[in-house]
C-alpha cells in the first residue's frame, strides 16, 4: 500500500471517527432535550382558570382581546411545565355585556367548573355583579380594569388603577400643562364614571374650582347619536375659560363620540379630551386623524419603550398572528395580575384559595413599562402613571409620567364617608375598611356601596 494511500485511509477514519462522535453527541443532545420536554411536560388533573370577559355585545370591543391575551399566558405558562407540574386549562364564558349574566358565569366558574382563579370583568358594574358570588363561593377575581375606588374586597385583586393612579393625576396634568379651568365630565350612566366623577369633583372643588365651571353629563351604555352634547361641550367651552373634557365613556359608544369631535371642528388645541377607558384598541376601529393631540390616561401604552414591553409585543403578534393587533393597559393588567397568581401559587404550594389570597401580598413581579409591580395589603398593586397623546396612527406619544411607582388609595381621602379608610388585608387586622379614627372594622354603608 502507498504512502499516499495509507494517508488518506487514515484521514477517512477519522472523519468517520469525528461523524460518529457528532452523532453520539447528536443522540445525547436529542435524549437530554426529550428528557427536559418531559420533566417540563405538565400532567395530572388541569387547574381550570376562569376567563370572564364579554365576547358580543358593547363591551366587546374592549373585552375580547382581554379573552385573547389570557389564552396566551396560559398557553405560554404550559410551555413552561404548568404550574405545581399540572397542565393550565382555560374555561371561556361570554356574558355578553349583560351585568346579571355576569353573575350567573362567575358562579358557573366556580360551583361547577371549580376554577382556581378567574379572570375577568371590565366595567365597575360587571364587577359589582360578580362581587358577592366571588365572596359566598370565597373565589379569587383578578380585576384588570381602572375603576372608582370606594371597594376592597378580600376575594378580589385589582389590577387596573385606582383614581389616584390615573384620575387625579390626569386632572393635575391638564390644570399644570393646559391651565384648564372649566371641566367637562362625561361619562355612561353607571357607577364607575358616576364615582369617579364624585371624587373628581370634590376634588376639583377642593382646588378652587367654582360650581359653575363644571359641567357633568351622563349617557347610556352604546349611546350613538353625540350632536347636541357636543354642541353642549362647545358652548360650555366658549365662555373664555380653558376647557377640558374628562372622559370615563366606556365601550362602543366611544366610536360615535370621537367621530362627532372630528365633525364639530373640536381640536384637542381648543377643548382637550382626556380620556380613561380609550385606549389603542378602542382606536383602533376609527378614523383617528381629526383626534391628534387629544388625551388619555393610563398606567401603560403599547409605545412604552422598554425591552421588556418588545418582547411581550413580539409574543402576542406571533400568537394572535396578525401583526396589526394592538396591546394596551388593561393587557398588561393581565400580564402583570398572571403572574402575580402564578407566583402566590408557586410560594403557597397549593391552589387553595385561602393559601393564594395570602401568598399574594408582597409578591412583585415585571411590569412592561420597566421595574417590578407589588402587590400591596389593600389588593391593589403599584403602578406608573402615563399620559398619551393620540397619533394619527392610533398609537400614543407619551407627554408625561410620574418619576416612579404609585401606590393605590382604595377609599377616597376626598369624599367624607371614605378619608379615613384604609384597606389591609394582612392578619391580624384582615379588614377592607379600617377607620383609623374609630379604630374599627366597617366603613359607613353609603361608603360601602
Amino acid at each position: 500500500m502507498s504512502l499516499e494511500k495509507s494517508e488518506l485511509g487514515r484521514r477517512e477514519l477519522g472523519s468517520l471517527g469525528l461523524a460518529a462522535a457528532a452523532l453520539v453527541g447528536l443522540s445525547a443532545t436529542q435524549l437530554v432535550s426529550k428528557r427536559v420536554r418531559a420533566a417540563n411536560t405538565p400532567s395530572g388533573e388541569p387547574i381550570k382558570v376562569g376567563i370572564l370577559h364579554s365576547l358580543s355585545g358593547t363591551m366587546a370591543i374592549s373585552e375580547t382581546t382581554l379573552k385573547d391575551v389570557m389564552l396566551m399566558l396560559i398557553e405560554e405558562q404550559n410551555k413552561k411545565g404548568g404550574l405545581l407540574g399540572r397542565p393550565l386549562q382555560p374555561v371561556v364564558v361570554d356574558p355578553a355585556s349583560n351585568w346579571p349574566l355576569f353573575a350567573e358565569k362567575a358562579r358557573q366558574l366556580l360551583a361547577q367548573e371549580k376554577c382556581a382563579a378567574v379572570f375577568g370583568c371590565w366595567t365597575s358594574v360587571s364587577r359589582k355583579s360578580v362581587l358577592p358570588v366571588f365572596e359566598e363561593l370565597n373565589g379569587i377575581l383578578l380585576y384588570p380594569v381602572q375603576y372608582e375606588g370606594q371597594e376592597c374586597s378580600r376575594n378580589v385583586f385589582y389590577t387596573g388603577a385606582a383614581p389616584n393612579q390615573q384620575a387625579i393625576p390626569a386632572v393635575d396634568y391638564l390644570m399644570a400643562q393646559e391651565g384648564v379651568k372649566r371641566w367637562v365630565l362625561a361619562g355612561t350612566d353607571y357607577v364607575y364614571p358616576r364615582t369617579t366623577n364624585q371624587i373628581l369633583e370634590a376634588y376639583l372643588k377642593s382646588k378652587g374650582v367654582a360650581a359653575s365651571d363644571l359641567m357633568i353629563n351622563y349617557t347610556p351604555f352604546g349611546h350613538s347619536d353625540w350632536q347636541n352634547i357636543v354642541s353642549q361641550i362647545k358652548s360650555f367651552g366658549s365662555a373664555g375659560k380653558k376647557t377640558a373634557v374628562v372622559s370615563t365613556i366606556n365601550g362602543d359608544a366611544n366610536v360615535p363620540f370621537y367621530k362627532e369631535l372630528g365633525n364639530q371642528g373640536i381640536k384637542a388645541t381648543d377643548i382637550p379630551v382626556i380620556a380613561f377607558s380609550v385606549g389603542e384598541e378602542e382606536l383602533a376601529g376609527i378614523d383617528t386623524k381629526p383626534l391628534v393631540g387629544h388625551l388619555a390616561a393610563w398606567n401603560y401604552f403599547m409605545s412604552v419603550d422598554t425591552p421588556e414591553n418588545k418582547v411581550f409585543i413580539q409574543k402576542w403578534h406571533n400568537f394572535i398572528k396578525n401583526p396589526k393587533r394592538v396591546t394596551n393597559d388593561p393587557m398588561e393588567a393581565h400580564y402583570i395580575g398572571f403572574n402575580m397568581w402564578v407566583k402566590a401559587v408557586e410560594k403557597a404550594g397549593t391552589i387553595d384559595h385561602d393559601a393564594v389570597i395570602d401568598a399574594m401580598i408582597g409578591v412583585a413581579v415585571p411590569n412592561l413599562s420597566g421595574g417590578y409591580s407589588a402587590m400591596m395589603p389593600n389588593h391593589h398593586i403599584t403602578k406608573p402613571v402615563l399620559i398619551g397623546e393620540i397619533q394619527e396612527d392610533g398609537q400614543f406619544n407619551i407627554v408625561w409620567q410620574t418619576p416612579g411607582l404609585v401606590v393605590a388609595q382604595e377609599w377616597s381621602p376626598y369624599v367624607a364617608e371614605t378619608k379615613d379608610l384604609i384597606g389591609d388585608w394582612r392578619a391580624p387586622l384582615s379588614c377592607g375598611s379600617f377607620n383609623v379614627k374609630t379604630g374599627k372594622c366597617g366603613g359607613t354603608v353609603s361608603a360601602m356601596k
